[in-house]
């Protein structure tokens, strides 16, 4: 899809040497997903999320979190006003299209809880009063590899609410040895322009939404989805929602292509990012060195790929 393709090389001015990262977190928010991008510091994960923001056209906001972070300092709270005898709600920086939740494993969980509402049902509720928040609504969330001190996991619960967690890595040596001229933390370029309108992402979301996924691949997804519970190393499955999540992905995987039906391809490509972060390992799996993503290789390859697909 011309567009997809220009959203990406657009972020690709900013974010070198990483267009299958900007792809995947293109996809994502083609599926109107919350999404957590989960790397050490330094790898460019705000600078990416700016880009993007500024690449779509949309509002966007930074929210900093840390230990002493409260609720009130993102979704906003009621003042009273002595002029008008009545409380005014002062919206925080969750009232904007794109929210950059900074390091979000570097806040204490009942802060992590209060992006819930938000994130399930596009709303903040203070003092019994829900206020909407704008369409798009998009929540981007950094965190540290939880070994790093100072980090504070994300429940289960909460983790199962990001569409997909995406890790940047590290440059290779030629795109490094660009990266190395820049001044480091610096702003985006002035001349990077948006590429499309807010009301022209809903458009696209819609047209993702419209890709043919043939019953076949229906069932696969839910195969794939399945097995992630009953596999031998795996104390804790993929839920129903991220097999939804996961049918959505491989929608806009194929819309990004410029496909109008999805591949048996678009399905595996989505299933690290849509499933990863969702199993959890029993320990004896873990203390020998297994990762989700080897888990989902495996996975993959022992799930029976369906070979003619319906009309």
């Amino acid at each position: 899809m011309e567009k997809a393709r220009e959203i990406i090389a657009n972020i690709s001015r900013v974010i070198i040497g990483k267009e299958d990262v900007i792809t995947t977190l293109l996809t994502g928010i083609l599926c109107n997903g919350h999404l957590l991008i989960e790397d050490v510091p330094g790898v460019g994960k705000t600078t990416l999320v700016k880009a993007l923001a500024t690449t779509l056209g949309c509002s966007f906001k930074r929210i900093q979190f840390t230990p002493d972070l409260m609720p009130s300092d993102i979704i906003g709270l009621s003042l009273y006003d002595k002029d008008r005898g009545e409380f005014i709600f002062k919206p925080g920086p969750i009232m904007s299209q794109v929210v950059l939740a900074d390091e979000i494993n570097r806040t204490s969980p009942k802060t992590q809880a209060s992006l819930l509402e938000a994130m399930a049902e596009r709303q903040v509720t203070v003092d019994g009063v829900s206020h909407m928040l704008p369409s798009p609504f998009l929540v981007i969330a950094t965190q540290n590899p939880v070994e790093y001190e100072g980090t504070y996991p994300l429940p289960e619960a909460q983790l199962d609410r990001f569409m997909m967690c995406i890790r940047i890595g590290y440059p290779g040596h030629e795109e490094e040895k660009t990266i190395v001229k820049l001044r480091p933390g610096g702003s985006l370029p002035a001349e990077l322009p948006a590429v499309i309108s807010p009301a022209r992402l809903l458009h696209m979301q819609k047209q993702a939404g419209d890709v043919y996924l043939a019953p076949s691949l229906e069932s696969y997804i839910v195969s794939l989805t399945r097995n992630t519970r009953s596999h031998r190393e795996v104390l804790l499955g993929v839920s129903p929602r991220g097999g939804q999540y996961l049918f959505q992905a491989a929608k806009a995987a194929a819309y990004i292509q410029g496909s109008d039906h999805v591949l048996p391809d678009h399905i595996k490509k989505m299933t690290g990012p849509v499933f990863a972060h969702r199993l959890i390992l029993k320990p004896e799996a873990r203390l020998k060195g297994s990762t989700a993503e080897n888990v989902l290789e495996d996975i993959l390859k022992k799930t029976s790929v369906p070979v003619v697909l319906d009309d």
